[in-house]
């Protein structure tokens, strides 16, 4: 299997990357093409005693940046680290792409390059988050801002099926993103989606769900437009990172607490570990034709490994097989 990797994607690039991919390799097993500045990247490495001498390394002009608009990755950005690797994925030189760049430029990438299945109307980037209880993916966390019922639809048939085939839940439990736990809640949008979730035999809807249930593990994938997704991982990330915070502070307060701290420390350990968004690497754009992974723009080594993992076994489960012979039977029906 073939990871291309934008090395210069992200607040951490290249180092972390490389750093990332490295540990990746050992792990995992699988073979990486680098895209960036050749020269750059194997400077960081002999600064850093890195050995990457088992990497394809895709010669690249330039890094996309985080302020261009997005559709430059069609023209101008073609050019760069991100641009050369989705052309890479859109031509089979690789089975994944994975990069923490511009969010907007991976969609429109994914979308226009490495061009969607068909039969999907839009693709979705869907967030592994950790909860309480267990991971949950949240669809869609930034792509799509206006949907349609259709959409919403769609994208829980794809949730499902992700939390089924990668993540290895069973039978996912499929809830909307809502004010309140009632059909007659929401927008006329999210009052016909519901019907359509109701009545939609692929996925086991279990309702409404509102925002204080989503950290409690009350499902395994939560369906919101773009918009509100965002909004919702944002708040989420900025809850937990103040919670941490909060108690750090607690047991930092004097020689006391210090001590105190001892006696939980390996409680809020692992307390920590389960609320780590970076053990699930990054987002996926589901529905299109390869495997395209987004990874959070702060990712050190150990969220990119993380991210490399996803694409994995992302491509292992033959998730996009799945998804596209779903569509041919539903169009033959």
């Amino acid at each position: 299997m073939k990871i291309i990797v934008d090395a210069f994607g992200g607040d951490n690039a290249p180092l972390e990357i490389i750093k990332g991919c490295i540990e990746a390799k050992n792990e995992y097993g699988t073979d990486i093409i680098l895209t960036g500045s050749k020269a750059e990247i194997e400077k960081c490495a002999r600064e850093n005693s890195l050995d990457i001498s088992g990497f394809e390394i895709k010669d690249a002009d330039g890094v996309f940046s985080m302020t261009a608009p997005p559709t430059e990755i069609l023209k101008s950005g073609r050019k760069t680290s991100l641009g050369v690797a989705m052309d890479a994925l859109a031509s089979g030189e690789g089975d994944a792409l994975v990069s923490a760049g511009s969010t907007g430029a991976v969609l429109v990438g994914g979308t226009l390059i490495v061009k969607r299945i068909k039969g999907i109307r839009r693709p979705a980037l869907a967030a592994v988050m950790p909860s309480s209880d267990k991971p949950f993916m949240l669809l869609d966390s930034g792509a799509n801002a206006e949907c349609t019922s259709e959409m919403l639809c769609q994208f829980a048939e794809l949730g499902s099926l992700y939390m089924q085939k990668v993540m290895g839940t069973e039978y996912p439990e499929v809830a909307l993103a809502n004010i309140g736990t009632e059909e007659t809640k929401g927008t006329p949008l999210l009052q016909e989606t519901y019907k359509l979730l109701e009545n939609n035999k692929k996925i086991n809807f279990t309702g409404n769900i509102e925002a204080r249930d989503i950290a409690f593990g009350k499902a395994d994938v939560v369906v919101a437009d773009g918009f509100t997704g965002n909004v919702i991982i944002k708040m989420y990330e900025g809850v937990a990172k103040s919670l941490t915070n909060q108690i750090k502070a607690v047991f930092m307060k004097n020689t006391l607490s210090k001590l105190s701290y001892l006696g939980v420390k390996s409680g809020m350990d692992e307390f920590k570990e389960k609320m780590n968004y970076k053990k699930y690497g990054g987002a996926p754009l589901v529905g299109v034709q390869k495997c395209v992974i987004k990874a959070h723009g702060s990712s050190d080594a150990y969220a990119f490994k993380n991210a490399i993992n996803q694409a994995v076994k992302f491509v292992d489960s033959g998730f996009i097989d799945i998804i596209t012979d779903s569509l041919k039977e539903e169009k033959q029906k």
